[in-house]
Order: C-alpha cells, then structure tokens, then sequence
C-alpha cells in the first residue's frame, strides 16, 4: 500500500514549482550551480498572474487513473500591506481511494508582499489520519533575513537565512511567471527543511498537450530537480506543464514513484484576468460550479 507521503507528494508539488533540492544535481553539462542565474518576475505577467481572483482545483491519481484525493487552490488580494496578497491551499483526501482509510485536510495559508512576492506569513493547519493535528505558524524578516518558526505549543525557533527568500507555496506562484526558455534554468531560493535551499528549476522544452482541461494547448515544460523532502516526503521526477502564454496556467504534474507515478491534473480553473481560460470545469463538477463552462 502506498504511504500516506506518497499520496500527498503530488499534493505538495502544485503548491511549490519549489521544488526543492538541498544540493542540486548538475543542470546541464555546460553549466554550474554558480553560473546560473536567479530568477526575477516577469513585471509583464504579473496583472493576469497576481490578480487576485484566481483559484485552481486539482485531480490526484496514481496509476491507472485511481483518484486518490485534490487540491483547491486560490490567489486573493489582500489590504494589509501594499501589494499583499494570500495563498490559501487545500490538501484533501475527499472521495479519493483511501479517505475511509487515511483522511488527510491540511489547510495551508501564506501571505506575500513586494514586487517579487516574498513571504511575510505562514500558518497550516494538518489533520491526517484519525489522531494527528498539527499547527504550525512561520513568519519571514526578508530585511534581516530572519525566519521564526512554531510547532504547536513549543517554543519558537529561529534561523538566520539571509534575505530575498521564497517558501515552498509562494515560489509556486513567483516562478511560474519567471521567464521560461528552454535550456535556461534559474535558482529560486527556498525555505525548507528549516534552512536556505538554491533551488534550481530547468526548463525543458516546449510541447502541445492534448486532452487538458482547455483541450489541447501550447505548454513549457518545467523539471524542478527535487532533492530536500519539503512538506512530504519525496521520490523520484517531477514535471509540469504550464500554458505558453501569459496565464502560466498549470495543467498538468507528473511525479514519478519507485513504483508508478502520481498526476495532478487541472478539473476546474477561474480567473478572469484570462478570459480564454476563465471559469472552465470538467463536465463532471458542473454541479459544483455551475457559472462554469464544462469541457468533457
């Protein structure tokens, strides 16, 4: 039977393109960890990627198609600060195979601010199985480069990471947006595993993808190399595909295990700063979002 960290990994990918390594393998063999660059936002795709209206509902299958839970994702503006806005995250095991038998909801929330939408706060709340919980709060000092960490009721704790760092949810949504050319990868520096991670994140190619939730599209496929175990515990590639356009729309993730592989597939997405995308949904949830427009 496959792990309860098994069953989320794919789960925990769409909330970080982080991706997360803590020693990168070699990208390519012309280049360096140092010679690669760091990766910035695009200030062009911001408006259609940080319009905070966005949300996203993924499928999650192992092999063979057997639905083994989803994530709900959603992009909202917040007033607090300039330029703030809120990731919330849903991780459930809701009519997937194993909800009777190990029920995960874990609610993730992280709040970013600043033209390269850095982490401030952090707060998730876990429920898995039928006696664990856990609550945990992070907050970032991207001046001083300071990160103070609770576990529950134990008493905060404290690293020293240097500034301009991203967490494994906002680095989802930051590099998605970072310029995406084929055979150019970039380093996005990532808090996990209570320490600073030079993530690399490789470009692979270009690829139409049929049957998507908007038919067949034009995508740029991303390989982030995965070394350091994030939220869940991890194994073996991951690849995602993104729209080729100014949405960065991610359809479909691919994570492979030691035996078999995991997918993560969109089912319902809105945003209307992407009107060619907007309030599209699998023909099965109609009911569920019924200003949708169903695709079959």
């Amino acid at each position: 039977m496959m792990t309860r960290a098994s069953i989320l990994v794919v789960l925990q990918l769409m909330l970080a393109c982080s991706l997360s390594l803590a020693v990168a393998e070699e990208p390519s063999p012309e280049r360096s960890i140092e010679q690669i660059p760091r990766g910035r936002i695009d200030p062009a795709l911001i408006p259609t990627a940080y319009a905070g209206t966005e949300s996203f509902r993924f499928d999650v299958s192992y092999t063979g198609g057997l639905k083994l839970g989803e994530l709900h994702m959603e992009l909202s503006r917040l007033e607090e600060r300039p330029d703030a806005f809120q990731i919330h995250s849903r991780v459930t095991t809701e009519d997937g195979l194993f909800s009777a038998i190990y029920p995960i909801e874990d609610v993730h929330l992280t709040k970013v601010a600043g033209p390269q939408r850095l982490p401030y706060y952090y707060e998730v709340w876990q429920k898995e199985g039928f006696s664990y919980e856990a609550h945990r709060i992070t907050k970032y000092d991207q001046k001083r480069g300071r990160i103070a960490y609770w576990h529950n009721d134990k008493p905060a704790e404290i690293y020293e990471v240097g500034g301009g760092i991203q967490n494994e949810f906002s680095s989802f949504f930051a590099s998605r947006i970072m310029p995406l050319e084929p055979g150019q990868p970039f380093i996005v520096s990532t808090f996990a595993d209570h320490q600073r991670n030079e993530v690399v994140v490789m470009v692979r190619t270009r690829e139409q993808l049929e049957e998507t939730l908007f038919d067949t599209v034009d995508t740029v496929v991303v390989e982030p190399i995965m070394k350091f175990s994030g939220l869940y515990d991890k194994r073996g590639d991951t690849v995602i595909w993104y729209t080729d356009d100014e949405c960065r729309v991610p359809v479909l993730v691919n994570s492979k295990l030691l035996i078999g592989s995991l997918t993560a597939k969109l089912v319902a997405y809105h945003n209307p700063a992407c009107p060619q995308y907007d309030n599209t949904v699998l023909e099965k949830y109609q009911k569920q979002y019924p200003n949708h427009t169903p695709r079959p």
